[in-house]
């Protein structure tokens, strides 16, 4: 998300790190640029103005050109004034009511918002530990109510029956009821959608915005169509009172208009962002992570809460003391590509990473597109349990095996295990490293980035 906003923008603070002495022309070139590149990116005219001139304000203000590193001051100011943009703060679900809180999916059709239903439903399950009830409201689109009920019954989340012959505000009044006498604790509304913003439209949504007490009432938009989709949220926040927006399909936004726009104009923040296809790909939005990564600064927090999902504590202690004894084996390797792929593989890995932005393309041509992981994996499935615990001993017969066994080539053996061998000696530097073992052993993992600078692994 936002590669072509994080290039141009740290294009622009390349230019500034390599001055000595920032000047009021320099910043002055400095910031025109930053404009154009979110002019670029589909920010509008009015926000990338304003945002321009607080920077500005804040960077003469402070005396930048003074600084003793007055770069690193200016990219400081902009991570605030972005940040400041996006939301400055996250912002919680609301589940304080009598249960069942009742939530309120509304927006165009095609911004997803069935699919995203589901996904709320679940993170809420998950993160939130409730029982939730979704319901389809939607009596215009061919098979939206089968829609939700699929999507219920393939990731075990419960669905109101399909309803028919039925007003949407009857469905509503009928969910509610099933709701409380089942004693739900939260129940999910997805309202039916046009392709565009129509009168009877408005007038449903409003009515059924009236028939209860609504904790959030969720504006569903999709990323990708930029200022269409915060000119489409003005117009839904004059109709109903919104509490929140949920941005679908970040991942595939190259830009980040609608999220760079969506917050100063209608003043209600973005609480969640549709980050994937899966059921999981769903994250709550923190603005000052979206900001860092913008910024090509990365977002180690989420990559830590990421990888806490995905990875066992037992087998991460297992590891961890093989890593300290140089234990390292082809098997364990081959779990760590399976994490990594559930991950995103290895662009998910790195869109998190400090100053990674400019490498993500190479690794997408060099490892993604020819489909790396799965011939590696393959690779490894084909060796004997002492193949993979004694990589020395494959040598040209076994190799001719394994490549019949796996289906790839001779080629394809070696390199998996030059790659291994390196990682191999990186691991048995990591393991006689007391101040890392001290980190490991403590759960102190806070530093590790700092140590591998340090060390240059």
């Amino acid at each position: 998300m936002f590669e072509n906003l994080t290039d141009k923008i740290t294009d622009v603070f390349n230019k500034l790190k390599g001055k000595g002495i920032i000047d009021e022309n320099s910043l002055n070139e400095a910031l025109r640029e930053i404009r154009i590149a979110l002019l670029e990116s589909d920010v509008s005219i009015k926000v990338a103005k304003h945002f321009i001139e607080r920077v500005k304000q804040k960077a003469l203000g402070k005396e930048v050109i003074k600084s003793v590193s007055p770069s690193q001051m200016v990219v400081k100011i902009v991570n605030d004034e972005l940040t400041s943009l996006l939301g400055s703060e996250s912002y919680e679900i609301n589940l304080k009511s009598k249960p069942p809180a009742i939530m309120l999916m509304v927006g165009l059709q095609g911004s997803g918002k069935t699919t995203t239903s589901a996904k709320l439903a679940k993170w809420i399950e998950k993160n939130k530990n409730k029982k939730v009830l979704m319901a389809s409201l939607d009596i215009y689109r061919p098979a939206a109510q089968e829609q939700l009920l699929t999507l219920g019954a393939d990731n075990t989340i419960a669905v109101l029956p399909k309803q028919d012959k039925k007003k949407p505000l009857d469905i509503a009044k009928i969910a509610k009821k099933h709701a409380e006498n089942n004693d739900f604790d939260v129940l999910i509304l997805d309202s039916a959608g046009r392709n565009h913003v129509d009168k009877k439209m408005m007038l449903e949504i409003q009515e059924i915005s009236k028939f209860s007490s609504f904790t959030e009432i969720f504006f569903i938009s999709d990323s990708l169509t930029g200022q269409d989709a915060v000119n489409t949220a003005t117009i839904f926040s004059e109709k109903v009172d919104l509490t929140g927006i949920i941005l679908t399909r970040l991942d595939g936004d190259g830009r980040g208009g609608a999220a760079l726009s969506m917050k100063e104009t209608i003043n209600k923040p973005i609480k969640f962002i549709g980050v994937g296809e899966k059921i999981d790909d769903f994250e709550v939005f923190h603005p000052d992570r979206i900001a860092n990564r913008i910024l090509g600064m990365g977002d180690v927090v989420s990559l830590v809460e990421k990888a806490s999902e995905q990875i066992d504590k037992e087998d991460a202690e297992k590891l961890q003391k093989k890593i300290l004894k140089g234990k390292f084996s082809l098997a364990d390797y081959s779990k760590q590509l399976d994490q990594l792929t559930n991950m995103g593989g290895i662009q998910g890995f790195l869109k998190y990473l400090p100053g990674m932005s400019g490498l993500k393309e190479k690794v997408e041509q060099s490892m993604e597109n020819s489909d790396i992981f799965k011939k590696q994996k393959a690779i490894i499935s084909s060796m004997t349990k002492k193949e993979k615990n004694f990589p020395d001993i494959v040598k040209a017969s076994r190799k001719i095996r394994i490549s019949k066994g796996s289906g790839t080539s001779v080629q394809d053996i070696n390199k998996l295990l030059k790659q291994f061998k390196k990682m191999s000696q990186m691991m048995k530097k990591m393991g006689k490293n007391k101040n890392l073992e001290n980190m490991m052993s403590s759960g102190q993992m806070g530093d590790l980035q700092s140590l591998l600078n340090k060390n240059k692994f």
